[in-house]
């Protein structure tokens, strides 16, 4: 395969400081309306970052579920890798690849726990099945067979039948509270545009950036 003859020119649109919000969160929620309107698959999926404790950066896809109190919302099992990883080193970094739009957003931000209550409310919301799931699994622990986990998942079903599932005491939410969020528009020739907020004393400050 000749890798340098893959490439095409980014057509899909162009962005101004005149059509930006003042607001990242607010021009965040804009740019996922619009993937959600052009109805790309899993507009939601974001890749996380984190540092473990050998200073290597590791990388995976979760999902948003929700801006809250100014930060971006995920949830994933405490024991997890990514979990651990925050714990000693919360700095992470969030990118959202709407590719089919010509778009990026690049999220740096602290990674705090949300609360036992928040992460309760949430996780009463899920399908039953994932319920289960959050309980059969030791997230980034090595298993020996995929009918070991299945065998798992059977016994939490057994377990409380057809009771309601309460939440894991190991498994909850987080919110990235950004710090700098950058929007990057694909335009033709390579000459993209791109915008970063830096949060400071008094709000966002904004600057375009060379691409």
């Amino acid at each position: 395969m000749d890798y340098e003859q893959l490439r095409r020119e980014y057509t899909a649109g162009g962005l101004s400081r005149e059509s930006l919000d003042d607001c990242p969160l607010t021009q965040f929620e804009h740019w996922l309306a619009q993937a959600v309107k052009a109805d790309i698959g899993d507009p939601t999926a974001m890749v996380l970052a984190t540092v473990d404790e050998h200073g290597a950066p590791w990388q995976r896809i979760v999902l948003l579920k929700g801006l809250s109190r100014g930060g971006f919302v995920f949830y994933t099992n405490h024991g997890s890798n990514k979990a651990r990883d925050i714990a000693a080193r919360p700095q992470v970094s969030l990118h959202f690849p709407w590719n089919v739009l010509d778009r990026q957003v690049i999220i740096a931000g602290r990674a705090e726990k949300m609360s036992l209550a928040e992460s309760a409310a949430y996780f009463a919301t899920r399908p039953r099945e994932s319920q289960v799931a959050a309980w059969a699994s030791r997230q980034s622990r090595p298993i020996s067979t995929r009918a070991l986990l299945e065998e798992q998942a059977r016994a939490i079903r057994e377990k409380f039948g057809r009771g309601e599932i309460p939440l894991p005491d190991f498994w909850g939410g987080y919110r990235v509270l950004p710090q700098r969020i950058e929007f990057w528009q694909g335009r033709q020739h390579r000459l993209h545009d791109r915008f970063l907020y830096t949060r400071n004393a008094g709000g966002w400050a904004i600057e375009q950036l060379q691409p």
